[in-house]
């Protein structure tokens, strides 16, 4: 599974701890609102029970007392209830259900014994409070006092407390999107200058002064990034003068072997052999040379013009003597390409020949819109592979696993140069059929 970015688990640990934040508010402020109303709110039903009870009492001093028409003089409301328990009779004000299945048992026998008190029921579906009064004669006076409304409105206070959270919770998120978006910016500068350099252009810098907080990463970072030019510089001069060192004695010894090549027939078997291993062993040389003084200067800048690619592929096969009918232009390629021709000529000239070293022979130099295919008749690359053999500094496991022992990193680095300076790339493909296909694209401007 794929680790969340930065920014996504910041600002999910903002939008948590806003959450938690808020959940801890609401709950507080809920338990403490709700505590506070329904105390004020019971506070106040045993006034008025209290009150009703005072008339119950005075009502109740006759020798026969109406117990109906006394609880009928009770302004009591829609939310309040009465009941009178007396002489083991109960008296209410309606023909109801049951009296005492509303008064809960552990009440009345508080009131029995001549206490008052009160409990919290729930009477049809709605909180309400019973008070107890006891009254002369042995009565016992209750008062059911619905909290209905009161439960409506905490249930509405907790909706909105709940989506007051959700918000926060959602603000908090926003906060930490746009804290990371601005603190993280130094690093998205760095990624940039980062990329750049990865792309080739080496003068890529940080401004120290633009992030003081940052300025120590910046100095390290335009530190590496000088190291490292300067490193590749010294390489490719390194290898230029290399090039250059051995090109004058490799001319003399290809002109040398040329001379002795031109006298194999006088020469014993062997020495014949020796001296055809010795000649294509110098051209080889001579060609390893010319490919590290490229790699060497890779770095000019590419000058474009049109060039005629088909015209081009053919004579890349006639220098290596292959037939120009492996050329297959594909329908819609426009004739005239705007591209560096030497890099171009040698780039396809080197996947020509690593066809022929290790590929046995190309079967098809494709031209298509943007792109350059050379098919060859070998095993083809297994897929482990692919992702090294353009490397420019590692030689891939691939150039053993293609019959060869010397490998074809150098040749191959150098498409992938010539390739990136056309803001192209080399691809690696399976041919249909068996073998492989190499594909270089290069887009126009």
């Amino acid at each position: 599974m794929r680790r969340a970015g930065l920014r996504t688990r910041v600002s999910a640990a903002f939008a948590i701890g806003a959450l938690a934040l808020s959940a801890g508010v609401t709950f507080v402020s809920y338990e403490l609102i709700s505590n506070t109303l329904f105390r004020e709110r019971e506070r106040a039903a045993v006034r008025v029970t209290y009150f009703d009870a005072t008339v119950i009492n005075a009502g109740l001093g006759g020798s026969e007392p109406e117990v109906g028409n006394l609880l009928e003089s009770l302004d009591i409301g829609a939310d309040r209830y009465v009941l009178l328990f007396r002489q083991g009779q109960w008296y209410s004000r309606t023909a109801g259900a049951s009296a005492d299945s509303a008064v809960p048992e552990k009440l009345q026998e508080l009131a029995a014994t001549g206490q008052a008190g009160a409990q919290r029921i729930r009477r049809d579906g709605e909180a309400a409070l019973v008070v107890a009064v006891p009254v002369q004669g042995g009565s016992v006076f209750y008062e059911i006092v619905s909290l209905g409304e009161l439960e409506r409105t905490l249930n509405l206070l907790a909706l909105v407390l709940t989506a007051v959270a959700i918000m926060v919770s959602a603000g908090g998120a926003a906060v930490g999107w746009y804290v990371t978006r601005h603190a993280l910016r130094p690093l998205a500068a760095v990624a940039e200058a980062a990329s750049g350099i990865a792309d080739g252009d080496l003068d890529t810098r940080l401004d120290p002064d633009a992030e003081p907080e940052l300025a120590r990463l910046a100095a390290s970072f335009n530190h590496m990034a000088d190291e490292l030019s300067r490193r590749l510089r010294r390489d490719r001069r390194f290898a230029a003068d290399v090039s250059h060192e051995l090109r004058s004695p490799l001319q003399t010894l290809a002109a040398a072997v040329s001379v002795l090549n031109r006298r194999r027939d006088g020469l014993d078997e062997r020495s014949a052999a020796a001296v055809g291993l010795i000649a294509d062993e110098v051209a080889r040389f001579q060609a390893l040379v010319d490919d590290l003084l490229e790699l060497a200067r890779s770095d000019q800048p590419v000058h474009r013009e049109p060039a005629d690619i088909g015209l081009l592929a053919g004579r890349v096969l006639r220098d290596r003597g292959l037939p120009a009918d492996l050329i297959e232009l594909v329908p819609g390629t426009p004739v005239d390409w705007h591209v560096d021709r030497r890099r171009v000529e040698q780039a396809l000239g080197n996947l020509v020949d690593n066809a022929v070293r290790y590929g046995g022979g190309p079967v098809a130099v494709r031209v298509g819109p943007g792109f350059l295919e050379v098919d060859d008749a070998g095993p083809g690359v297994p897929a482990e592979s692919r992702s090294t053999i353009f490397d420019r500094f590692v030689r891939g496991p691939a150039a053993n696993s293609r019959g060869g022992g010397d490998g074809t990193g150098l040749g191959l680095a150098i498409v992938a140069e010539h390739a990136a300076a056309h803001d192209g790339r080399i691809v690696l493909l399976d041919r249909p059929g068996g073998g492989a296909r190499f594909r270089l694209e290069l887009p126009d401007e």
